[in-house]
This record gives C-alpha cells, sequence and structure tokens, in this order.
C-alpha cells in the first residue's frame, strides 16, 4: 500500500475507510473555500460516499494508473494530493492537491509536492509532470513556482466550475530539471 514519509511531520497514505469520517470534515470545515477551485465539492454530502470512493482509489493505485494519498501533518489529516492522468506510454502525469486553510503557510504542500515529485521521477520514472492551477488562484500557483516548474501558459475557459469556465495556468517539470535543481544544492 502506498506511503510515503515526506519529513519527520508530514507523510502521504492511501486513505482507507476508517478515514471516512476525517476526509468528510476536512472538506466540510473548508467547503466554501474549496469550491471556489475544485469542482466536485457539492458531490460530497456525507461521509459514508467515502466507503465507495475509497475502494476506487486503491483500485487506482493497484492498476499502477496513479494515486489519491491522504496528507498527514503530525499525524493529523490536513489535505489530499494525488498523482493522476498517468500516461506510460509518455512517461508523464499531473498532480492535484488542497489543504486545508488552517494548515496552509507551513511549506506543507511545497514539501510534500517535492516528495511526490522525487517519488514519480525516480520511483516510477515518469519524465513530465504537470501542475494545472486556476488562473486567480495565487495559493495554489505559489507551489509550482516555489519548486520551479516552468509556467507554459493558459489553458483558456480550461474548467468549468459550477456555473462558469475559469481559466487554468499550466505548470511542468521534467525529470532532467528536477535533477538540474538538486544538483546545485
Amino acid at each position: 500500500m502506498f506511503q510515503l514519509q515526506v519529513n519527520n511531520d508530514i507523510k502521504l497514505r492511501l486513505l482507507e475507510i476508517h478515514d471516512a469520517s476525517a476526509i468528510f470534515q476536512l472538506i466540510d470545515q473548508d467547503r466554501l473555500y474549496l469550491r471556489e477551485w475544485l469542482p466536485w465539492i457539492d458531490l460530497v454530502l456525507f461521509p459514508q460516499q467515502y466507503s465507495t470512493i475509497i475502494p476506487i482509489w486503491h483500485k487506482q493505485y493497484a492498476e499502477n494508473k496513479g494515486f489519491e494519498a491522504g496528507i498527514f501533518y503530525k499525524d493529523k489529516l490536513v489535505g489530499m494530493i494525488s498523482l493522476q492522468q498517468v500516461d506510460w506510454q509518455n512517461r508523464q502525469a499531473s498532480i492535484g492537491y488542497f489543504l486545508a486553510s488552517s494548515a496552509q503557510g507551513k511549506g506543507i504542500m511545497t514539501n510534500t509536492v517535492a516528495a511526490v515529485l522525487n517519488y514519480a521521477f525516480y520511483y516510477l520514472n515518469l519524465n513530465r509532470i504537470e501542475i494545472r492551477c486556476g488562473l486567480k488562484n495565487k495559493k495554489s500557483m505559489t507551489i509550482p513556482e516555489k519548486l520551479l516548474f516552468t509556467k507554459e501558459g493558459v489553458i483558456r475557459e480550461g474548467e468549468f466550475l459550477y456555473d462558469h469556465y475559469h481559466d487554468l495556468v499550466l505548470f511542468s517539470m521534467l525529470e532532467k530539471e528536477w535533477q538540474q535543481l538538486h544538483r546545485k544544492k
């Protein structure tokens, strides 16, 4: 089962059925904030929904199609990160994430994304990782900017959010770029 120790305070792991209430509470406490950027928030109405969703995530991981993992900070669930849209032929994938507003500003997501990049490039042998952020989602865009992703451009009206389209900024990191960045340090 997927588990990744990011640092002493942060670890990632696949969620289990017993995590259903915790993930629901995480979403419910920040529902209005998350709804601004995530198109599926209104579909999450009850903790019991996760009893069918979590096995789908396990199957995704078992079939080598990526993962949806909980982010645990000091053993408390504070967010999620996914490696999705895995394209093995072209050795590329996309990262998605969200973090509780109460956990922001501590470097949790920057460190988590860096750990997932290491996993994707060095363990899975992928070549390219993308991150797409809402054009107005400055907090989300800070993550790929801090990690020195290349900003490739804007995907106009790239996602539908409830009653409107919004633009997405496309960022990418190549394995050779990630290696170069870490040789300098």
